[in-house]
């Protein structure tokens, strides 16, 4: 036990569980006013139902002794995760306990992702079940094939942090979902326009600030492999930005501020599968390569019928998809100690690291469109025509993000009316 590692721990725990409400403002602001609160629900809840999910069973289907396809019962309900060091299927210094709630982390913001390719329009009850169910379906699993000894290790596929576990798995899972759910009745719209970018840019210097916990703290101590995956962590989005930045100019001769929040979230996406394998230098290319991927599959998306709402796919599963490669591209032996990628001589790497997405991939997507059918035959998946014409906020949640959306509305639109009644209203409305 080194009490170092376990501060550094307790630290990226707290920091990766910030990341899922700074997700909240970050979707909450993409979407309009009436679709707010709803927005950032469907992040929050993830909190819970997911989180919970994870102590009863999706820790140990995940990260427990098993066989090479998933982890047995030895954890459930937490039974053996105690403040030892002893007991995990990783080597540690830090308590088990702890391990298993950083852990947790990744899984309750991975499904939290996935909202963003339906929001406006998803029934929230429906979306409830769909992200419980994910979370031990798909992404235990996932996580077991690459981080609990399942075979996807035993090939040599190497995930920092999750570009493949978390990025990947939810990009192809936000695809499918899109796709089933449908778009939203008034797609298409100029009139779908984002309500608040300053909440976006608040989301994503949050989800910045959390994802040093989230690449950093994957190296399970406070050492010099944590320092490097900080660093890569802080220069690959730089590089992103700086790319997008003359993507935006060569394409529109403007530089908007979604367009720089989008590109700082496509590179943090795009380095967490390096963070700790590739030096500063490549990983700022690698934020620089991935940037044009992810900019263009926006692009396309825009011109297509698929109403991914905010980008889901082209962020964080291009994103992802990107990253993942080229670590077998850009890893260093010399630096991490563990493995070299194509640039220093193992060119196999790349292959092993491109059959790790495509599983990812093919696995939860076929899951996702599996779960999403069933539970389409006990709920409606969508919300009906007229929530989703009066906002998802009262029809969901009987609540306002915004007053204005609402209950102010109809006060000021109502003509020639005493003003002692109209104030009177308006109170009552407060």
């Amino acid at each position: 036990m080194n009490q170092a590692d376990t501060a550094w721990m307790l630290i990226s725990t707290a920091l990766v569980l910030l990341m899922t409400p700074a997700l909240a403002f970050f979707y909450g602001g993409l979407v309009r006013s009436k679709n707010a609160l709803n927005t950032m629900m469907m992040s929050f809840i993830s909190l819970g139902f997911v989180g919970v999910l994870w102590t009863i069973i999706g820790y140990s289907l995940a990260l427990s002794p098993g066989s090479n396809w998933i982890g047995d019962l030895s954890f459930a309900f937490l039974r053996g995760v105690g403040l030892s060091e002893t007991g995990a299927i990783v080597p540690l210094t830090i308590p088990h306990m702890l391990y298993m709630a950083f852990q947790a982390t990744f899984c309750i913001i991975t499904a939290a992702l996935i909202s963003g390719a339906i929001v406006e329009r998803m029934n929230f009850k429906a979306y409830l079940l769909f992200i419980s169910l994910w979370s031990i379906v798909v992404y235990a699993p996932m996580a077991h094939w690459v981080w609990g000894g399942g075979w996807l290790a035993d090939l040599g596929a190497w995930d920092f942090a999750g570009g493949t576990v978390v990025h990947v798995n939810a990009g192809a899972a936000a695809f499918v979902a899109a796709m089933v759910v449908g778009r939203r009745s008034d797609y298409g719209r100029p009139s779908i326009l984002p309500h608040s970018v300053p909440t976006v840019l608040l989301g994503t210097g949050l989800l910045w600030f959390g994802w040093f916990g989230f690449n950093a703290g994957s190296a399970l101590a406070a050492s010099p492999i944590a320092s490097l995956a900080f660093v890569t962590t802080m220069f690959a989005p730089a590089g992103t930005l700086v790319v997008w930045t003359f993507l935006d100019l060569a394409r529109t001769g403007k530089i908007t501020a979604v367009g720089c929040a989008t590109a700082i979230v496509v590179g943090l996406v795009a380095i967490t599968p390096a963070a700790g394998f590739v030096s500063p230098m490549n990983g700022l290319l690698l934020g620089a390569i991935a940037a044009v991927p992810s900019y263009f599959a926006l692009i396309l998306r825009a011109k297509t019928s698929l109403d991914d709402s905010l980008d889901v796919v082209a962020a964080h599963g291009v994103g992802g998809t990107v990253g993942a490669i080229l670590t077998g591209v850009f890893a260093q032996k010399a630096i991490n100690g563990v493995f070299n990628g194509a640039l220093f001589g193992n060119f196999g790497q790349v292959g092993i690291q491109a059959l790790a997405v495509g599983t990812a991939i093919v696995y939860s997507g076929v899951m996702s469109f599996v779960l999403l059918k069933a539970i389409g035959l006990i709920i409606p998946l969508r919300a009906t025509a007229e929530d989703e014409a009066m906002g998802l906020d009262v029809a969901m949640h009987g609540e306002e993000a915004y007053l204005h959306t609402g209950g102010m509305e109809a006060i000021m639109a109502t003509p020639r009316e005493p003003l002692g009644k109209t104030v009177s209203s308006l109170s009552a409305a407060q």
